[in-house]
This record gives structure tokens, C-alpha cells and sequence, in this order.
């Protein structure tokens, strides 16, 4: 039987007692997988709740050593600004907290495929590591439509992991426009 599922992330303990002591490099992959994962759910309701009041459903979360940093949802509509996306808004948060627009060692995740002014931020803020759950075919600027963050003239790369919880990212927008659209 495999490893236990519990609200879409597998439970650490289960999977990793499975595991030899010798598969360090193993433990330390299945560990980051349940990270992601946990993060990610975070942002699910971050979108969840964008949703609800009428925004495009994207939520993110800004992590440093897995303590929040800030978590936020779209707020295009709420404060009249086309800045007000998830992932800016926590990029903001974070530059207040950290008391540096430098946000070394933290990772963003967010549940679609970052535009490119979004793209833009990450790059500034000096963002490690970049999770995110669906792609975006319109406006993606990581691997769907553009390939922003892979120009070799970038003073800063960023580690990205695509595809975290896809299908529950992907159900949220979709169910958002379904509802609006004839």
C-alpha cells in the first residue's frame, strides 16, 4: 500500500519511515515535496478567498526558512490598481517585514504561472526559489508563453518548480470563469 494522503499532501512520517536511513538525499526530496505542497494549500485559499469576493482566484505566499512571510490574493478590483496581483502584494509584505527589498532565501508560491510583471518583481526582489501550481498559456512568463527568468543577461536566477497541486490550482481558476462566463 502506498504512503498515506492526507488534504493533498503526503503525511512526512508515513513516507519517510519507509525509507532506509542510507537515502538521505531520498527523505530530504519527499520532505521539500510535503513543504511545497503545505505552502501551495496555503495559497489555494488565498485564491479561494479572491474568488469569493470577485477577484481572479490567485493567491500567494512568500516563505523564509518555511516561516510566512506574508500570504495575500489578487486585489485588482478591491483597490483599483492592475499592480494589485497575489504575488506583488506579498513581495511588498515581505520587503516590510524583512526591512529589505532584497528578499534573500525566501520562496514565492503562488497558484498559477507569474506574468511577466510579476516575473519582473521576483527577479528584483531577489526571490530564491519560485513554486507554482497551474500554467498559464496566456501570459505565463516562466515556461508557457515567455521564458523570462531563463535569459542568460539576468543578474539573478531563480530555482522554479511548476505544477505543485496543478489540478486543484487549475479547478479554482477554471470554476471562477465558468461561473462567469455564458
Amino acid at each position: 500500500m502506498g504512503p498515506d494522503r492526507f488534504s493533498g499532501v503526503y503525511h512526512y512520517k508515513a513516507v519517510t519511515s519507509m525509507i532506509k536511513p542510507e537515502s538521505l538525499l531520498i527523505e530530504r526530496i519527499v520532505r521539500q515535496i510535503v513543504v511545497d505542497e503545505k505552502f501551495m494549500e496555503m495559497a489555494l485559499e488565498e485564491a479561494k478567498t479572491a474568488g469569493s469576493e470577485g477577484e481572479v482566484p490567485v493567491g500567494a505566499v512568500l516563505v523564509k526558512k518555511e516561516d510566512i512571510i506574508g500570504r495575500d490574493h489578487n486585489r485588482c478590483i478591491q483597490f483599483n490598481d492592475p499592480t494589485a496581483h497575489a504575488e506583488i502584494l506579498v513581495i511588498r509584505r515581505g520587503g516590510e517585514i524583512i526591512g529589505n527589498y532584497r528578499l534573500v532565501e525566501t520562496t514565492l508560491y503562488v497558484t498559477i504561472e507569474p506574468c511577466p510583471m510579476c516575473v519582473g518583481a521576483i527577479t528584483h526582489g531577489r526571490i530564491d526559489r519560485l513554486v507554482y501550481g497551474a500554467p498559464d498559456e496566456k501570459t505565463g512568463s516562466v515556461s508557457s508563453k515567455f521564458r523570462l527568468l531563463n535569459d542568460p543577461d539576468l543578474n539573478h536566477r531563480v530555482e522554479v518548480k511548476g505544477g505543485v497541486l496543478k489540478q486543484e490550482c487549475s479547478e479554482v481558476l477554471q470554476g471562477f470563469f465558468k461561473g462567469r462566463r455564458p
